[in-house]
């Protein structure tokens, strides 16, 4: 009986101590598995993917309500997909976005990567303006570890919001390796946008993000990313924000049939460094425009022809004599993406056949 009991003893000692070591080995693989979750910062700024209504069934709200910890506390799958941190840079709709805040996006991004504090960065913003901070911090980001932006057409307090959704696409995204050297998307209503095609393109509809010209480069879906094509317009150097304070001046006059003048003088007099023309067409004007702008021309304003249209390209020295007026063309850009990188040459060049390069590179 005793011997009896000894074996009991024994085999209870081995169950136990490889019990024990199953813990433990499953410890030390789940430690793994957290230290090698990928580093993510979300950078906060306001928007409708942190706005709250007045009841869920009503489309009326006031964007930049809702802090980051509670936009995070709403969405705990986020955890699963990486270590999470939350700043709040400013908490404001995107139509009140500046420059200012442009330039803290950037210089703490920069930071953030210099300083290895993070693997990729998500930034939630307001929709309207989104893909004006998104090409600008393309411009002046200068890490390729990833950089997303995302929002809502919906407040988070709504029944159908899609900010919830949006956001985890969005770290997904962010966590992916495959995401590096991508430069700087756009993640919405499960599609990727390089941050120089995209564009808002519906006002109230949560499929509101497009690429007119070339479509989204890849999708989310189901926790998984997936690429179909990378842009090859990344930007050959990026331009150094670090020490500036603001940008230069650049104004937006907008072409359409029998317009004056005058908006483009008062423009000039107003000490503005550029003019993105939006005109009809090919970037096209009327003649009293044309020579008010090539006025603006002589008296040191640089003139960048855009149009309103929304897709296909304004041509160089196609129906305007570029050379000749000392007109440059913005190929594809939209009116406002073209007159940030206006803005941010200027603080380069003034030099018309440089900054025309830039347009067509960058």
């Amino acid at each position: 009986m005793k011997y009896f009991h000894h074996f009991i003893l024994g085999i209870f000692l081995i169950f136990f101590q490889h019990s024990f070591s199953q813990v433990q080995v499953l410890s030390q693989t789940e430690q793994t598995q957290h230290q090698t979750k990928p580093r993510i910062i979300i950078l906060a700024t306001g928007g409708t993917i942190a706005g709250s209504g007045e009841s869920e069934t009503s489309a009326a709200y006031k964007a930049g309500e809702v802090p980051i910890e509670a936009l995070l506390d709403a969405v705990p799958e986020i955890h699963n997909q990486a270590k999470i941190k939350g700043e709040q840079i400013t908490n404001i709709g995107s139509q009140d976005m500046d420059i200012k805040t442009w330039l803290t996006l950037s210089n703490r991004i920069n930071e953030i990567f210099e300083a290895d504090e993070a693997d990729g960065v998500v930034i939630t913003h307001g929709t309207d303006t989104m893909e004006e901070t998104a090409y600008f911090l393309s411009l002046t980001v200068e890490s390729n570890k990833p950089v997303v932006l995302v929002g809502a057409m919906r407040a988070a307090t709504a029944m159908s919001q899609d900010g919830n959704r949006n956001l985890l696409d969005a770290v997904t995204v962010a966590s992916d390796r495959k995401s590096e050297d991508i430069g700087v998307v756009v993640a919405m209503n499960e599609f990727i946008f390089d941050a120089r095609s995209v564009e808002k393109t519906n006002t109230t509809n949560v499929s509101a993000f497009a690429s007119r010209n070339f479509g989204p480069i890849g999708v989310v879906f189901d926790n998984k990313v997936t690429y179909y094509y990378q842009s090859l317009r990344q930007p050959p150097i990026k331009f150094n924000v670090r020490n500036l304070e603001t940008l230069p001046k650049v104004d937006i006059i907008y072409g359409y049939v029998g317009q004056d003048p005058d908006m483009i003088e008062f423009s000039v007099n107003n000490e503005t460094s550029g003019i993105v023309y939006a005109g009809v067409g090919n970037g096209n004007f009327s003649i009293p425009v044309e020579m008010a702008l090539a006025k603006a021309v002589k008296s040191g304003v640089t003139v960048c022809r855009s149009s309103r249209i929304g897709r296909g390209r304004v041509t160089l020295e196609n129906e305007v004599d570029d050379e000749g007026l000392g007109f440059v063309v913005a190929d594809d850009l939209n009116p406002q993406k073209a007159r940030i990188l206006l803005m941010l040459a200027l603080t380069h060049t003034e030099d018309k056949a440089e900054i025309q390069q830039m347009f067509f590179n960058y």
